[in-house]
């Protein structure tokens, strides 16, 4: 669905991946007529109503004229209790739809879609675009050197002084095998924005949906655009904490049934990414043994080994509408570990079983 600049205040956008009525709300929202969907000066403040209580519509034998006929079949209380509980979920996803576009900071934007039941937004989860340290942690964000390269592709590059390959092609799709570090252009490069080696730095292009799941999953992600095989989706991003504040917490979540640990393990074990209350929209992203999605490890301003960026590129072409998912065995080394995701150096836990449905399912998470 497309939709029309707005004649009352000249040039207007909004996103085209939405539904009809969506787009008549945002109209609404913000006083604008749009001739194209149908939102005029006679209807601007004319909102649809869900159910009207105790009166039946009926059209009139002899004309087009529509009436309201009382019915005095009383609705039934849990049928009325219901209606006023959707309708109140539906402003509560909304709000929180509006509040994940104002924090987020890249291009691509946020949905939020839920038609299998009436769980509303998360309450204790906060919305972040990149690593939040905690008490005791320090993030260095500033590089200490550059390259001077007019064109990356050619020249001795960021990837080249750290000893590995350019990551991306001329596609901007990554062309190096799983396990292989991913170190793109910084803030001290002479390259512009332009540049082919700044992809993962860029945020996520794509438009997604936060969706309740029907398989008993949660909250999963699904896009609402195609997604070319080998390209960068999202980062993964949380709290960053030690290994043994991570053990301590991964007890908590294992009983819990939750798993949100995602240890920094690319050359030491010190750091995990905990994004469980401090994350982005790969907080939503569900497990599965057959993902469409693979872990890199990044390098950009920080370049601390013990302290990498991780970034989740597609595996295939991923069509409009299916859900996104990855491993959470999976490293960024390439490998898969019981000690990857959700387990630093482990004790016995709590299994948690899998629901990913896929053939090759393993039947736990851990």
């Amino acid at each position: 669905m497309a939709a029309a600049g707005a004649e009352a205040r000249g040039a207007w956008c909004v996103p085209c991946l939405v539904s009809l009525d969506t787009l008549q709300e945002l109209c609404r929202k913000e006083k604008l007529t749009c001739k194209s969907i149908g939102i005029t000066k006679r209807n601007l403040n004319n909102y649809e109503v869900e159910y009207l209580c105790d009166y039946k519509v009926e059209k009139v034998k002899k004309g087009k004229a529509i009436t309201l006929k009382e019915n005095h079949r009383a609705l039934k209380p849990a049928i009325a209790e219901y209606i006023v509980k959707k309708a109140k979920q539906r402003i509560a996803l909304q709000r929180w739809q509006d509040e994940l576009n104002r924090r987020k900071n890249h291009k691509g934007m946020i949905f939020v879609e839920n038609t299998v039941d009436l769980e509303g937004p998360p309450s204790d989860f906060y919305y972040i675009n990149e690593y939040k340290p905690a008490p005791g942690i320090s993030l260095v964000n500033e590089a200490t050197f550059g390259c001077s390269c007019t064109d990356c592709f050619f020249e001795k590059c960021c990837p080249a002084e750290a000893g590995v390959l350019l990551a991306y092609n001329k596609n901007q799709q990554i062309k190096i095998p799983p396990g292989t570090p991913i170190y793109e252009c910084n803030s001290r490069c002479q390259c512009g924005p332009d540049c082919p080696n700044r992809i993962v730095q860029k945020g996520t292009q794509y438009s997604l949906c936060i969706f309740r799941t029907s398989n008993g999953c949660g909250w999963g992600v699904k896009t609402l655009v195609k997604i070319r095989r080998r390209s960068f989706v999202m980062e993964y991003v949380g709290e960053v904490i030690t290994s043994e504040e991570a053990e301590r917490r991964g007890q908590l979540y294992d009983n819990k049934g939750i798993t949100y640990l995602f240890d920094l393990d690319y050359e030491s074990d010190e750091f995990t990414v905990d994004a469980a209350r401090y994350g982005n929209v790969s907080h939503f992203v569900n497990h599965s043994c057959d993902p469409n999605l693979q872990v890199f490890n990044v390098f950009i301003d920080n370049l601390d080994t013990r302290l990498p960026r991780i970034a989740l590129f597609s595996t295939r072409t991923i069509n409009a509408g299916e859900e996104l998912t990855f491993d959470y065995q999976m490293k960024g080394s390439g490998d898969i570990s019981s000690d990857s995701v959700d387990h630093s150096p482990a004790k016995k836990r709590a299994r948690t079983v899998c629901k990913c449905g896929a053939v090759t399912c393993r039947g736990y998470l851990n």
